[in-house]
């Protein structure tokens, strides 16, 4: 293939959304992807509604541009072929739940015992620490957690899910991007890198940009979260039911709506064989599973309005805690819906490092997201505080070859400006 990565293999194990969209980036840009799948179903996402000639929508907007292979990483063939496949790739990517890659036997010492200068990446939806670290997870959980739906709802009475799949995408972009600057690195010293990529940090950061204002200044965290607007949002739905979804909400395959709970609101996310049998277990709905509407992932999907509305029903009887207690026993994932306050003190995000304190000169201490992207053997430095306006303008125009006459003649004329020394 033509394109600026042309040259540039990349071994996929990656399912569903946030891997195959970041593996999909670089293949469009000229990469070769194989994608390696399991022989019985393959990517899960394969199997959702909205189909045609075998093959469905979401699948097919995700893996363009790459190469399939089927292996059985369980036999000790297929496991030994896909090691051999990532032993000639310049960049492995996997997005199992931490610790799965390396009981499989392709995690990333594995993989750098037969390729030292790999770029191996692993993608987790909460992190790669703390309690969470191992728990299932889809996009609507992070959103949950994030306190992206509380964002989304306004910081009213009811939060809300953004209405595409926004921490999923996010962290595709973002490690695309990452693997970019890893593989550039890696011209430049000849090493390899093992990048670590969570959907709660990335997601964390994205809010930081622009959502947190009311909690950067640390000692001024009194103001009230606001959305956007400044306006809580109204609530239009009686307590207990759950929002009509959108028109176009079945060919959004993998969102789930926020339930609401005896004491607040959660995130639950059961549309595999697995988790909605475990939902039926954790919720005391053993009938569930025997219901015809309800029988396989297509059909879960295609009556999706009947399957939400049971679910709230069962979801109202209990507390959050409770249900994420329960439903956590079953392997259902699940996540509470965290305001922003609420988020930057979660154990999961603390385990994670995902916020940064720093003692800026002028603003006092402040809260900063930590880069999504962790570089093992290219530590990122601590970030640096924000300048104040034309704070180094005398040194970069040093290093541009102007000698001090005439940087002063440039501050003099009005053409550049720097800080008072006073300022500084």
């Amino acid at each position: 293939m033509a394109g600026p990565l042309s040259g540039i293999r990349i071994a996929d194990f990656t399912s569903m959304i946030a891997g195959p969209l970041a593996t999909m980036i670089l293949a469009d840009q000229g990469a070769d992807v194989i994608k390696i799948e399991r022989p019985e179903g393959g990517d899960h996402s394969r199997q959702v509604a909205d189909r045609r000639g075998g093959f469905s929508a979401s699948f097919l907007q995700n893996n363009r541009n790459k190469r399939s292979v089927a292996l059985d990483l369980k036999s000790e063939a297929g496991l030994q072929a896909a090691l051999d496949i990532a032993a000639s790739a310049d960049v492995v990517v996997e997005n199992f739940r931490p610790g799965v890659a390396e009981r499989i036997g392709i995690g990333y010492e594995a993989i750098r015992a037969l390729r030292p200068d790999i770029v191996y990446v692993s993608i987790a939806g909460f992190g790669f620490t703390g309690e969470w670290a191992k728990r299932p997870v889809y996009d609507p959980l992070i959103q949950a957690l994030s306190g992206l739906a509380s964002v989304q709802g306004g910081d009213g009475p009811r939060p809300r899910l953004v209405r595409t799949i926004v921490p999923d995408k996010v962290t595709a972009i973002q490690a695309s991007q990452a693997i970019t600057a890893a593989l550039f690195a890696r011209e430049r010293t000849g090493e390899g890198n093992h990048l670590t990529l969570s959907m709660l940090d990335t997601v964390a950061a994205f809010l930081f940009s622009s959502d947190m204002s009311a909690h950067t200044f640390i000692g001024e965290d009194g103001t009230p979260d606001r959305d956007a607007g400044g306006m809580p949002a109204e609530r239009t739905e009686a307590p207990g039911q759950a929002p009509a979804p959108p028109d176009d909400d079945k060919a959004q395959s993998f969102i789930e709506l926020i339930y609401e709970t005896a004491d607040g609101f959660m995130a639950v996310s059961a549309h595999t064989d697995k988790t909605w049998a475990g939902l039926s277990a954790a919720v005391g709905k053993p009938e569930w599973l025997y219901d015809a509407r309800f029988s396989t992932v297509e059909l879960r999907e295609t009556n999706k309005a009947e399957r939400l509305e049971l679910t709230q029903s069962a979801l109202l009887e209990d507390t959050t805690a409770n249900w994420m207690a329960r439903l956590s026993e079953h392997d259902v994932p699940c996540a509470p819906v965290l305001t922003r306050g609420e988020m930057i003190d979660h154990p999961q995000v603390v385990a994670n490092g995902t916020v940064l304190t720093m003692d800026h000169p002028q603003a006092g201490p402040i809260r900063l997201a930590a880069s999504p992207a962790r570089f093992a053997r290219t530590p990122l430095d601590p970030p640096r505080p924000a300048r104040r306006l034309g704070a180094d303008t005398r040194a970069v125009l040093a290093e541009a070859g102007y000698d001090e006459d005439r940087i002063e003649a440039l501050l003099a004329a009005g053409a550049g400006a720097q800080p008072d020394e006073d300022a500084r």
